[in-house]
């Protein structure tokens, strides 16, 4: 089993990191919260979980050992797989994650894409007991975490294309954007504010 991965970022490709291990590059599929915190040419560690299929070997990264916990934990729940699993970190944070299955707000956990009514009501009751466990309180800080500086297509439709990773169709995706840009030039930024108003 791969625990972590300590390496320079080569690429970045939503949400795909492609990471330089001594000389062996590995891709890597994050959640947007940790794929928002790297650029090119940096240094990072990587908190690993390999899923084996028989037709692939998946590898999936984490800014931190509380989100690859999480993650986990959301491949435990019947009906959960790693992109969904993904879509619920990248749409929420892990101390937003854990309060809202701590209070039942189900409204928030169904506008994760590809979480409807149901596969919310089983997270509410599969992960409220493992999350009574965990503190909110001691996830790590990445206020100071460099954000990603993209290339290429705009900012606007970078993010787009971003949240139609996460499963959001075209024209909601552009919606979302569109109402959270404002004055905000970097494309992670603009998917800061477009998950954050989801939450609201």
């Amino acid at each position: 089993m791969i625990g972590c991965l300590i390496g320079e970022v080569l690429a970045l490709e939503i949400s795909t990191v492609l990471l330089n291990v001594n000389g062996v590059g590995y891709e890597v599929d994050t959640p947007l919260s940790t794929f928002c915190q790297l650029q090119k040419g940096q240094k990072v560690t990587l908190w690993t979980h390999l899923v084996v299929r028989e037709d692939a070997q998946l590898l999936f990264g984490f800014a931190n050992a509380q989100e690859k916990t999480i993650f986990r934990t959301l491949l435990k729940v019947n009906g959960v797989g790693p992109k969904m699993a993904l879509a619920i970190l990248s749409t929420l944070s892990v101390d937003m994650l854990i309060h809202t299955v701590e209070q039942g707000d189900v409204k928030t956990l169904v506008k994760v894409p590809g979480v409807g009514a149901k596969t919310a009501e089983r997270l509410m009751i599969e992960l409220r007991d493992r999350f009574k466990t965990m503190s909110s309180s001691s996830a790590p800080s990445n206020s100071t975490a460099e954000q990603i500086q993209f290339t290429g297509n705009s900012a606007v439709a970078e993010a787009e294309a971003a949240l139609q990773s996460l499963g959001y169709k075209p024209a909601e995706a552009q919606k979302l954007v569109n109402a959270a840009k404002g004055d905000f030039t970097e494309a992670s930024d603009i998917i800061r504010a477009a998950l954050k108003s989801m939450n609201k």
